[in-house]
């Protein structure tokens, strides 16, 4: 395999990274592929390659003459569509096998369509089967400045059922020049005041303590985006209706962390139930202590 020598973008959310020496696309790991592209992509690549397979065949009909009943002399076409029905195994008996080498070839193909049709129906099932967590993130992180400096994440649990054994992380990169005078992104994992929940229902909000040793120490706008910080957060938790481990990732760029600004409420109770607005997610307003004072 070569790998490629121009940058390969690695995009999450705003974060990005660029890689050198590696391929998009390996093809001695067709699965990984297969898997991870899109939706779209995926049936173009099912439908490329069954017509390649088919033309592939077609031409091996066409390699003997009068190998296939009913075909007429030379007809690309009719060698072509018997070879769509023979890869599906349909067989509508209007063309059929006329001879040994006929035989050999359909045979070949039927063994091919089987074998094919095995793969794609695990691919699609694996597809359609892939967990998702459906995490809810805020559009921007907050940074309060009322009482002590809090950096703040607010999460929703998308689905009706509970998510348990919640985990987060939440990681700042920053611009930083190293010992050689290189200018490097390096990465600083934010201490979370609770980073783990064992029931994870309507929303979750993170926090990390800003103090004298936190890498967010000066976490003015201007030098936010000096930095041009990023923030990368990880959440893992456990789908109590599918029993199944979930992962879900985001990422918030310098100018997605909002200073001085707080989340609006999104728990109420109401008849002595608790209800979660996912609509008020990412709503925020002014921290108190940076409302103007009324003159």
């Amino acid at each position: 395999m070569r790998h490629r020598t121009d940058p390969i973008p690695m995009r999450f959310g705003a974060f990005e990274l660029m890689k050198k020496g590696a391929a998009r696309y390996d093809l001695r790991d067709p699965y990984h592929i297969a898997v991870t592209l899109s939706w779209p992509r995926f049936f173009l690549a099912l439908l490329a390659v069954d017509l390649a397979i088919n033309l592939v065949f077609a031409l091996f009909y066409l390699a003997g003459p009068a190998s296939i009943a009913n075909a007429r002399p030379g007809s690309f076409a009719d060698a072509f569509f018997f070879s769509i029905e023979t890869l599906a195994t349909v067989g509508y008996g209007v063309m059929a096998p006329a001879n040994l080498y006929g035989h050999v070839v359909s045979a070949a193909e039927t063994l091919c369509g089987l074998v094919f049709t095995a793969i794609m129906t695990g691919l699609i099932f694996v597809r359609f089967s892939k967990p998702r967590a459906k995490i809810l993130f805020a559009d921007d992180a907050v940074i309060t400045r009322g009482g002590r400096p809090a950096l703040m994440v607010r999460l929703g649990n998308g689905r009706v059922t509970l998510l348990a054994d919640a985990t987060a992380r939440l990681s700042l990169f920053v611009l930083e020049r190293g010992p050689d005078g290189g200018v490097y992104r390096q990465p600083h994992e934010l201490p979370l005041v609770r980073s783990h929940q064992s029931v994870f229902a309507l929303t979750w909000t993170l926090v990390h303590e800003i103090d004298k040793n936190s890498p967010l120490a000066d976490h003015s706008p201007q030098r936010l985006a000096e930095l041009d910080s990023q923030l990368l957060l990880t959440v893992e938790a456990r789908d109590v209706a599918t029993g199944t481990q979930v992962f879900a990732m985001n990422a918030y760029g310098f100018e997605r962390i909002r200073v001085g600004m707080r989340y609006q409420e999104a728990i109420t109770h109401a008849r002595g139930q608790m209800i979660g607005d996912l609509t008020r997610l990412s709503r925020i307003e002014p921290d108190e202590a940076e409302a103007p004072v009324a003159g």
